[in-house]
């Protein structure tokens, strides 16, 4: 069987329709847990174990088993279910769209977009009569844009020889190292006081507002004066910024989110020691202020290997569908191939070309996801083999 664009667009409206936002950056929002019965329905008529595992508590992991004929190897292929927010969208981002080769909807290419590739592959395997020697676990999963809840769990409690991570890229590339990164607060105390008592206040907002000048220096001077080879410039930005308690009265603390990558062979440790430096000349120069760096979560670059068999395989599938072998790269951000890698598992990444990710109007290629089909159907088949008889 050959995915036609029209199975792929009709898949791929019908998961972003759904509502899937995470809670842990959107407290309140729905989850995964619409998204996971919908694929189960999905794989209803498929010859498949299909297993919805609760992570936390309204939050899953959807694992879809086509089992070998035994004794073979486990390849994983794993897409996130889960996507952002959409309130600088509006209501509309639920509603998907086809604007030539585009698909347009919130999470149409990050990662719904994964989501259609594995389950048309899986499809098409399986109605091509093909029998696997090895197992294909598809692990659609909870939690990618919040702290990976999904794939921390799913390596826990299941084996896997390999895996093949479906994130939108584009074509011809094959993502065999990323940053990590880190969600940082800079916590600023100051001395709050009336506004008429200068003598006595110390006011944090400002001196919180030094620090983002030194950052901003930091960024412009070193981070993007010196970018990666392969991944590009080093994330930063800042996030969020409150502080205060009201017109009258000098701040007493103000607190900066920020997030901050890491790159191959560096830490967060490293990012820190940088933000603390500049935070030490603040309070030299400002008598009475002080702030502290606290880590909400940190993850780790991922290093795999362009010489993995699973690489190899998979840019062998994409030589037969493309007539060209997929070219090895790096990428500024960060997925869960830096789980699945830090856990020993061989691990390469690739997808279909989208953007305007975690923004209104995300789209992804239809063009590019029928291909991106076709290649994965290739490497799993490469990679687990074919039964014989």
């Amino acid at each position: 069987m050959t995915t036609t664009p029209e199975a792929a667009e009709r898949l791929l409206f019908d998961l972003v329709r759904i509502d899937s936002v995470t809670p842990w950056l959107i407290p309140g929002a729905v989850g995964e847990g619409e998204i996971a019965r919908f694929i189960a329905d999905w794989c209803a008529d498929l010859p498949v174990d299909v297993t919805i595992e609760d992570v936390e508590p309204g939050r899953a992991n959807t694992l879809v088993l086509l089992r070998g004929t035994g004794g073979g190897r486990t390849l994983c292929v794993n897409a996130h279910a889960d996507t952002v927010g959409y309130a600088n969208w509006g209501p509309e981002a639920l509603v998907p769209r086809r604007d030539g080769d585009r698909i347009v909807g919130r999470g149409a290419a990050d990662d719904k977009a994964g989501v259609t590739c594995a389950l048309l592959a899986l499809r098409s395997i399986v109605e091509s009569g093909v029998r696997l020697k090895g197992d294909l676990l598809l692990a659609l999963v909870a939690d990618e844009e919040g702290a990976s809840i999904g794939t921390s769990d799913l390596v826990r409690r299941h084996p896997m020889d390999a895996t093949i991570i479906v994130e939108p890229d584009e074509l011809g590339k094959m993502i065999t190292e990323h940053q990590g990164f880190g969600w940082v607060d800079v916590v600023a105390h100051g001395r709050p006081a009336h506004g008429s008592a200068p003598e006595i206040g110390v006011d944090a907002i400002v001196g919180l507002a030094e620090i983002v000048v030194g950052l901003d220096r930091l960024d412009r001077e070193v981070y993007r004066a010196n970018p990666d080879p392969l991944n590009g410039l080093t994330v930063f930005h800042t996030g969020t910024i409150e502080g205060g308690t009201d017109y009258a009265t000098y701040p007493g603390w103000a607190r900066l989110g920020i997030e901050i990558g890491t790159q191959p062979g560096e830490t967060l440790a490293d990012r820190v020691r940088e933000i603390e430096g500049i935070i030490a000349e603040v309070m030299a120069r400002r008598p009475g202020f002080s702030a502290e760096v606290h880590v909400a979560l940190e993850r780790d670059p991922f290093t795999g290997s362009r010489d993995s068999e699973i690489a190899r395989v998979l840019s062998a599938a994409s030589e037969r569908v493309d007539g060209r072998p997929l070219v090895a790269a790096g990428m500024n951000a960060w997925a869960d191939s830096g789980l699945t890698q830090g856990a020993g598992i061989p691990t390469v990444m690739f997808g279909p070309l989208g953007g305007n990710f975690h923004a209104p109007d995300e789209w992804v290629s239809l063009d590019e996801i029928v291909r991106a089909t076709a290649i994965l159907e290739g490497a799993v088949v490469g990679y687990l083999g074919v039964a014989e008889g």
